[in-house]
C-alpha cells in the first residue's frame, strides 16, 4: 500500500504511462489485441482505484511484451501464478491481486462495491439500532476453487459517526497500511460504545447451512475457551440460517449493539425490517468481528476499505 501521497502519485503516473503505450506498428494480431486489453484493464483499474505497491518489474510492463514476459514480470509480485500458461494467464482476472479498491464509487446516496457492483446506502438504519449508521467501507468475500475465485457476497461496514471519538488516539499517527496491522486499533473499534453493523449482500444462491458452516469456521477457532453461554449463542446463531435458502441479493445485517449483544436480521427483499435472532455472548461477537478485522480476515478488501475510511474520518 502506498505510504504517502507522493508514492500514490508515482504509482498512478506509472499505471497511466502503461495505459498510454501505443500498440506496436504492424502488430495487428489477435494476441497483441488481447495483451492490449489485458494491460489497459489493469492500468484502468490502477487509475480508478488505489494501487497496491507493485514491484519495479510490474511497473516495467509494456504493451509490446509477449505474454510469457508479462507473466514473468507479474510473477515477481504474484509467485503463485508462475506456472500458468500465457493463455490461461491472460484469462485470469489478476487485477484484484495487483489493485485493491480503496474507496467505493457511486452516487451521493449510495456507494458501489466495485468488484461485485452491489450498492450500499451511505446511511443505514438497521433493525434494533437507535440511530442511522454511516458507511465506512465495502469489500467482498471470495472462495477459491483451484485457481478460480468465486465471489460469494459483498459487504458494507457501518457505525455511528461518533466512533471517531473512541479512536482519537490514532489521529494523525498512522497511515492506513500501519493501522491495518495494529490489532489494538481494531480492538478499540470493537469496544467502542457505539452501534456497528455488517451489511452482507449475497451475489449468488447459497443454502443456509453452507453459509452458517462458513461463519462457524470463522468464529469457533477464535474462541479459545468456550463457555456454556458461547455454545448456546452459537446454536442460536446457526438456527437463524440452517433452515433457510439464501437467494442471490439476500441481505444479512449483523449488528453489534454493544460487544455483548449482536442482532441478526435477514431479508430476501430489500433491507431487513425485523430482528431474526439475538446473540448474547461477548466471545462469539468478538470472534465474528475478529474474523473480518483481525489477522487473516475473510475479506481483505473490506478490512482495507474500512481502515481507510476510519483513517479519513479521524484525520
Amino acid at each position: 500500500m502506498p505510504t504517502d501521497s507522493g508514492d500514490f502519485t508515482t504509482e498512478i503516473a506509472s499505471a497511466a504511462a502503461v495505459y498510454r503505450v501505443p500498440r506496436p506498428p504492424g502488430d495487428k494480431g489477435a494476441a497483441s489485441r488481447e495483451r492490449g486489453r489485458f494491460i489497459r484493464k489493469m492500468a484502468s483499474a490502477a487509475v480508478t482505484f488505489s494501487v497496491l505497491r507493485p514491484s519495479p518489474a510490474v511497473r516495467r510492463l509494456r504493451l509490446s511484451d509477449p505474454p510469457s514476459l508479462q507473466r514473468s514480470k507479474l510473477s515477481a509480485r504474484l509467485p503463485r501464478f508462475r506456472s500458468l500458461s500465457p493463455a490461461l494467464f491472460r484469462r485470469t482476472h489478476l487485477t484484484r491481486f495487483l489493485f485493491t479498491p480503496k474507496a467505493s464509487v457511486g452516487s451521493a446516496e449510495h456507494a458501489v462495491e466495485p468488484a461485485t457492483g452491489v450498492k450500499f446506502p451511505k446511511a443505514l438504519r438497521v433493525p434494533g439500532s437507535s440511530s442511522s449508521l454511516a458507511l465506512l467501507g465495502t469489500g467482498y468475500r471470495e472462495k477459491v476453487f483451484a485457481i478460480i475465485g468465486v465471489k460469494v457476497y459483498a459487504a458494507g461496514f457501518y457505525a455511528e459517526s461518533s466512533i471517531r471519538d473512541s479512536l482519537s488516539d490514532w489521529k494523525g499517527r498512522r497511515t492506513a497500511a500501519e493501522l491495518s496491522e495494529d490489532s489494538s486499533f481494531f480492538s478499540s473499534m470493537f469496544e467502542a460504545p457505539v452501534e456497528k453493523s455488517l451489511d452482507i449482500v449475497l451475489v449468488r444462491d447459497v443454502d443456509g447451512k453452507t453459509f452458517w458452516n462458513a461463519l462457524d469456521d470463522v468464529i469457533s477457532p477464535r474462541i479459545k475457551n468456550p463457555m456454556g453461554d458461547d455454545e448456546s449463542a452459537l446454536s442460536t446463531f446457526g438456527r437463524a440460517f440452517q433452515q433457510r435458502e439464501l437467494k442471490k441479493e439476500t441481505r444479512i445485517c449483523l449488528t453489534w449493539v454493544r460487544p455483548s449483544r449482536m442482532l441478526i436480521s435477514i431479508s430476501s427483499a430489500g433491507s431487513p425490517t425485523a430482528i431474526d435472532a439475538e446473540i448474547l455472548s461477548s466471545n462469539v461477537n468478538r470472534a465474528l468481528f475478529d474474523g473480518f478485522f483481525g489477522k487473516n480476515p475473510v475479506s481483505s478488501t473490506l478490512k482495507a476499505s474500512v481502515t481507510d475510511g476510519l483513517r479519513m474520518m479521524i484525520g
